[in-house]
Formats: C-alpha cells, structure tokens, sequence
C-alpha cells in the first residue's frame, strides 16, 4: 500500500485533480482521419474532388457541428396542432440546431449531387461519402434529406409534375418556413407509405384518391385515409400510396394546396421514438387532401419503388456512418485511458476488440460504396446486382449495426452510458435502420423473390464474387457452398436470413480481396468465414490487430 504522505490529500480548495480521462474527438477531419473512406473513393471515384470533399470532412469533425447534434437531440421536436388563437396549423417546431444541419446538407448539395449534373463523374459514390460524414454529425436529420434526394426518379415518371417541381427539389438551399411550396426556391420531399393495418404490406392500403377532374397521371385528387408513419411533416410534399378506381396508385400531396390554402393534412401525433428523436415522425390522417398522381394509375407500388430503393441504399450509408462514428470513440478513448498499468489501446484484449470493430466498418463501406459505384454505372449488368445488393446490404449491415454500437459502448466503460456522451445517441440510431424502409424480414423475402423472379440476379451475383476467385481458398469453398445453397429455392423461406447473411459475407470478402486493405481482408476472412462470428474481440491468432486498429484514426492513436 502507497504509504499516506505520498497520497494527494483534499485541500480546502478542490477536492481531486482530474486526470486519466479521454477528451472529446472533435476538430478532427472525417475524411482524413479515415482510410477506408479513402480506399474507397480511390476505388470507386478516382476522379473526385478531394479538396471538397477534405474541406467538408474537417467541417464535419468541426466541435462547432458535433454540438449541433447534440443540440438537435436534446430540444425535440415540439407538434403545434393549432395556433394560440384557434386555427388549425399543423405545424412542427424544431431547435435551431437542426435547422442548421438541414442547411448545412442542403447548401452542400447531398440531396442533389446524382441529379443536376455538379460533378461529372462517379456522383453517387461522392454523394455516398458526403452522407456518410455528415450522419456521423446526427442521424435524425437524414430522414428528409434521403427522401429529398429519393424523391427524383419516381416525380421524374410524370413530366408535368417534374418539370414543376424538380428545380425546387434540387435546389441547394432550404427553406424550413410553413408557407406554399410555389412561394419558395427551395422545397423538401417525404413519404407516407405505411398504414396501421398493414405496415410493411403495403397493398393492404385503405386510403382513397378520387379524380378532381378526368384522373389520370398528373393529374389532381382527392385522398381520405390516414398513414401510420409519415416521416418529417414539415416537408413541403409527401409521395404516398392510395387507391384510386385503376388500383394502387402513387401520389404527390403537397402540405398547402395549389389555390393557396392549407391542404387537409392533419397530424394526429408525434411518434415517441426511442432513438432518431431530432426527426419528427407522425401519424396523419387526410380529409379530402390534393395530390397529383405520379406515374401510371395502378402501378403506385413501382413508381414508389423507384424511391424505396435508394432510401434503403441510404440506410446502408446511415448505417455504416453509425459503426464508423462508434469505433472512432472507442479507439480515441482507449489511447487517452490508462488502465492497469496502460494505456487501453496498448491491451492486447482491447486491441482484439477494436480490430473486430474496424472489420466491420470495413466490410460495410465496402460493399456500400460498391453499391454507389453500380448506381453510378446504370447499366443493365449494374442493375442486375443492386436488384440482390440493395436488399443483401441493408439487410446485413443493418442488421449488424445494433451489436456494433453496444460493444464500441462497452469499450468507454460507464462514461459511454452518460447521456452528454455520443454513444447512448448512436446506440439508440442503431436499430432505426433495420426497421425502417422494410425490416429484416422483408429484406431476405426480397432477395428471394428476385432469385425466383430473375436467373440474371443470382448470374450477376456469382460473376461480380468470381472476379477474386482464387484469392482466398476460404471464400472460394463458400462460394461454392453459397452457389449449392442457391441451386434450390422451394423451400428456402425458412433459412432466408441465413442465406442472405452469408450473401452479404462473401460479397464483403470479395470487395475487400479487390479494392481494400490486404491485411483487412485477411483477417476479415478469417474471422467471419472460416469461422463463425460471435461476440466481438474473438478474432483468431496470427493476424496483424495493430495494422487494424492503427487504420481506424491514423496519425491520432
């Protein structure tokens, strides 16, 4: 025992000094400070502007734009039925902080990048890392900025609706002001899909549309119905599902109608979420509210499609930002915490459980930035493998977010449960992803319909892993299992999740034997295929941890 002279004793002005605590991880640059973004947009968009890209990434990192986060979660969002003198508003009050992130992405364009022609080449995977440094910021936020940027291919099915409202839509500015949307430069876009009987089946919609005039595409209706989730109400037009007398159709309702008065949207509530809380999720019923339909009558579930497919992709995108951001604090905590004699990061068991950690980011911004690379192409070919790869990927990556979040948790000990710590925010944010856009269920019965539907998927699926056989005997002999389990899919509903996850492995493994890290894709191999993977910080002897763990904050660890 320490004899007591050499014990700092409390004075009568402090009590302890503070020391072996980590300090914050702001003022950093999201885009230096990670060198599998930067594999991945050497890969995948070697003509990106770098500079941009850079001076958005130290932007991001900024203390100033971390404490926006902060502040958009702590003040929610406050529903305003009516104003004080009794009419009926609608409205959703929000904290400046979240106004400023909805500005801040915006301005930047990331709703708009693919779409109006800025940047030449390879916009999606650009666009994809601009979005994944900002989620990194604040999650909630992302919600009316993905519909935004989803929006543009199913209001591009009707001309006369796109030709009025895509300039608004890819404008870079916002304009959050409750006011008619042909009184603004800048416009929003949300969604309105689900209904309390049906949810994720969302041919068991009830909601009516009845033609104003003739009907038809383009033209304005009269909807009564109501929808369980309808995501950002202070957007200044939802793209919803309802039945008109051709089916289910697709439809463009726009808060305010176009003779300037208040459409009869009526928000009921304020969903009370556990996680995802700076966004305000509703439930609104309308009474006659005015829609123009978009796309064919009947065909509402394609023409919506088009924008289901690409949120998804943004889970992905949301998703692996969230693993990013959680082994970023881990590993900075543990090479400031020193601990049985020290520092954590030096730790052998530690350094186990911050490499299984980067693994998975890696292999989730892999296959993600792939992804973005096929939306890039819009070729047939590249379209056969986002058919299987949107639906594999937010599957797995998803899926696999939740448990990232609470080990990464873990590795801050009781300062990771403290509410002005990120972590609990990004623990909350983990499951959202997974649920929402169609949960896991609905994403493996997917996979499945399009290998009953197409041979070409599943063709495109094995050409894309066959560009790196013979790199690994390991991922060859799965491959070959993986093909085996294919071959027969009458019965195959049952063991789907399996099927997908390994889906989802193989092609991670791929992508990473062909455009990541050696020592990456090694240990990633060896960690999730030739053996099964459990609890993190089970990696297998022999591979380089440190080389790992040294990727995940080069220059800072």
């Amino acid at each position: 025992m320490e004899p007591l002279d050499n014990v700092n004793m409390p004075t009568d002005s402090h009590t302890h000094e503070v020391f072996n605590q980590s300090e914050a991880l702001e003022n950093g640059n999201l885009l230096d400070d990670d060198l599998a973004l930067q594999n991945g947009l050497a890969a995948f968009a070697p003509q990106a502007d770098m500079t941009a890209l850079r001076d958005y990434g130290q932007r991001c990192g900024s203390a100033e734009v971390i404490a926006l986060g902060f502040d958009a979660n702590d003040y929610k969002p406050q529903f305003d039925s009516h104003d004080r003198f009794g009419h009926r508003i609608d409205q959703v009050r929000f904290h400046p902080a979240y106004h400023q992130l909805m500005d801040m992405a915006l301005c930047q364009g990331i709703h708009a990048m693919p779409w109006d022609g800025s940047i030449p080449a390879n916009a999606h995977v650009q666009r994809a890392a601009y979005s994944y440094m900002q989620a990194q910021v604040e999650a909630g936020h992302g919600c009316p900025l993905t519909m935004t940027f989803a929006s543009v291919p199913t209001l591009k099915l009707t001309p006369s609706i796109a030709q009025q409202w895509l300039p608004k839509v890819l404008a870079r500015s916002y304009d959050p002001d409750n006011k008619p949307y042909f009184d603004k430069q800048a416009v929003t876009i949300g969604m309105g899909m689900t209904e309390k009987q049906g949810g994720s089946d969302v041919r068991a919609n009830t909601s009516v549309a009845r033609p104003v005039g003739g009907g038809g595409p383009g033209e304005l209706y009269e909807i009564t119905g109501h929808k369980w989730f309808l995501s950002a109400p202070m957007c200044d037009a939802f793209l919803m599902l309802a039945r008109s007398a051709g089916g289910l159709s697709c439809f463009l309702v726009p808060r305010w109608r176009p003779d300037g008065e208040k459409n009869s949207l009526f928000v009921q509530r304020l969903k009370n979420k556990m996680g995802n809380v700076s966004n305000a999720s509703s439930e609104v019923e309308m009474r006659g509210a005015q829609g123009w339909m978009v796309g064919e009558e009947g065909r509402g579930v394609p023409a919506i499609i088009e924008m289901v497919s690409l949120t998804r992709f943004d889970c992905m995108v949301g998703s692996t930002a969230g693993q990013r951001q959680a082994v970023a604090q881990a590993a900075h905590h543990a090479s400031q915490r020193c601990a049985f004699g020290r520092r954590l990061i030096e730790q052998p068991l530690m350094q186990n459980v911050l490499a299984d950690l980067q693994l998975e980011v890696e292999g989730s911004l892999a296959m993600t930035m792939r992804m973005a690379a096929a939306l890039d192409a819009d070729t047939e070919d590249e379209k056969l493998l986002l058919r299987l790869g949107s639906a594999v990927g937010k599957f797995w990556i998803c899926k696999r977010t939740p448990g990232h979040a609470y080990e990464a948790m873990e590795c801050l000990g009781g300062n990771g449960v403290i509410e002005n710590c990120i972590m609990p925010r990004l623990y909350r944010e983990a499951p959202i992803n997974a649920i929402w856009e169609g949960s896991g269920n609905i994403q493996a019965l997917d996979v499945l319909r399009a290998l009953h539907k197409s041979p070409q998927v599943k063709a495109r699926w094995f050409a894309e892993l066959a560009k790196v056989a013979g790199q690994s005997a390991v991922l060859d002999q799965h491959i070959a299992e993986l093909e085996g389990a294919l071959a027969d899919l009458n019965e195959a509903e049952y063991g789907a999740r399996h099927l997908v996850e390994q889906m989802a492995l193989c092609f991670q493994s791929a992508m990473l034997l062909q455009y990541g890290d050696a020592v990456v894709a090694e240990a990633f191999i060896a960690s999730r295929l030739a053996r099964p993977h459990g609890v993190y910080g089970c990696l297998p002897k022999g591979l380089d941890v440190g080389h790992i763990v040294r990727r995940i904050l080069p220059g800072r660890l």
